[in-house]
């Protein structure tokens, strides 16, 4: 049962990434990036969290100090342009796109995200991998200049989640791992298009959301823990192993259909080396994707012989059929136009 004060936090969590994505102004912007942070913190130091305090205290000390990079650049950006020299706005800008990237945990800044994500339970991990995204992207998307800066943070981004995650046993930094991937993919998407940007937004949190009612439902956070949970439903693993498949992007499966708008739109615009790599540090997530799914599928493990005869809640097979089956939809609708 959900109490009052976590209600009062989500709606107050929501109102203010709506104010800031929303606002005509950066100080309106600043502000509401504040709401959404004071409102996260509370949901944070809920006791069913593994390291509540630890994780609060690490995502306030980030999340304030790039605030207030944020806060100092639109100041010295918009009231001090008399006393700066010429290229000012440059490092302005930077700074700005820096703070941003900090907040949503992007690589080269991308170390407390982890940490934080390790001392949370499933539904606080699904809210910092990505309702708390939305906000600094579609900020970073308003100050979207610096495709030189932004190459090298995609760049980034893709290498170092997929080295970093390679070595992971715990399924919260793997997704963390994955998410900072997907980060460099969608900051690619957003350089020439809006609508891509949106597109695949959508659909990594459908997948998102698919893996982790799964893991949140049997309870488990490592991948030692993976080798008898699912032994107990035949659809369960199924469903489990396609979801992770998909969010790898592999081509029958949805997860493939925004990657594939993103090299294609990367392509169009002469992004050819960008690209190249964005699909080759791919691989490595895929590679511990299928170290997941291996876990549950391919070591011998004693299954359960009685049949359990579980009724799935029709929100679970919509969310998994569109997760699963999107892209020959998505493929039969493009094809219409």
């Amino acid at each position: 049962m959900l109490k009052f004060y976590k209600i009062l936090f989500l709606n107050t969590l929501m109102l203010g990434t709506l104010i800031a994505i929303s606002s005509y102004s950066w100080f309106s912007m600043w502000m509401g990036l504040e709401i959404n942070l004071l409102s996260i913190i509370p949901l944070l130091t809920d006791p069913k969290n593994v390291y509540p305090s630890e994780s609060a205290l690490k995502y306030f000390i980030t999340q304030a100090m790039a605030s207030s990079a944020l806060l100092f650049s639109i100041i010295m950006s918009m009231n001090m342009t008399e006393f700066l020299p010429q290229n000012s706005n440059y490092w302005m800008m930077m700074i700005m796109n820096s703070a941003l990237l900090t907040k949503m945990g992007s690589a080269p800044i991308h170390v407390w995200f982890p940490e934080v994500m390790e001392g949370l339970n499933w539904v606080n991990s699904l809210i910092m991998l990505t309702w708390q995204k939305i906000a600094p992207m579609v900020l970073l998307m308003y100050n979207n200049k610096m495709t030189t800066f932004m190459t090298f943070v995609i760049i980034f981004s893709s290498a170092i989640s997929g080295i970093q995650g390679l070595n992971q046993i715990s399924l919260r930094k793997i997704l963390a791992y994955s998410s900072i991937n997907h980060i460099g993919w969608m900051i690619a998407s957003m350089l020439n298009s809006k609508t891509i940007w949106s597109i695949y937004f959508t659909i990594y949190t459908i997948i998102t959301m698919n893996i982790i009612f799964i893991f949140k439902q049997l309870n488990v956070f490592y991948l030692k823990q993976m080798l008898n949970s699912m032994n107990n439903s035949k659809m369960n693993k199924m469903i489990f192993i396609l979801n992770f498949l998909s969010l790898g992007g592999l081509p029958p499966f949805l997860g493939f259909f925004p990657k594939w708008l993103t090299i294609n739109n990367l392509a169009a615009n002469n992004f050819f080396s960008l690209s190249l790599i964005l699909i080759i540090f791919t691989l490595m997530t895929l590679f511990f994707y299928l170290r997941v799914t291996f876990s549950t599928l391919v070591i011998n493990s004693n299954e359960s012989l009685i049949y359990e005869n579980k009724n799935y809640k029709f929100s679970v097979i919509l969310f998994n059929c569109m997760a699963l089956m999107g892209l020959a939809v998505c493929t039969m609708i493009f094809s219409m136009f």
